[in-house]
């Protein structure tokens, strides 16, 4: 395995790593899991510091 192989693979494990904390967070904060509060209770938090409409927003 040549230097540049191990590069390319410590990327993939970087980004792969990154990806997935990116794609709990947003399921978390769209579908509930992971103890999230779902997309209505994102909104409604939302809506406390000043988004308005917060459900809008949240789902944008």
């Amino acid at each position: 395995m040549s230097a540049y192989d191990r590069r390319d693979l410590g990327l993939l494990l970087l980004r792969l790593g990154a990806g997935g904390v990116l794609a709990a967070h947003g399921a978390q904060k769209l579908f509930g899991w992971f103890g999230g509060h779902g997309i209505e209770g994102t909104g409604q938090f939302m809506e406390s510091v000043g988004y308005r409409p917060g459900k809008v927003s949240a789902t944008a």
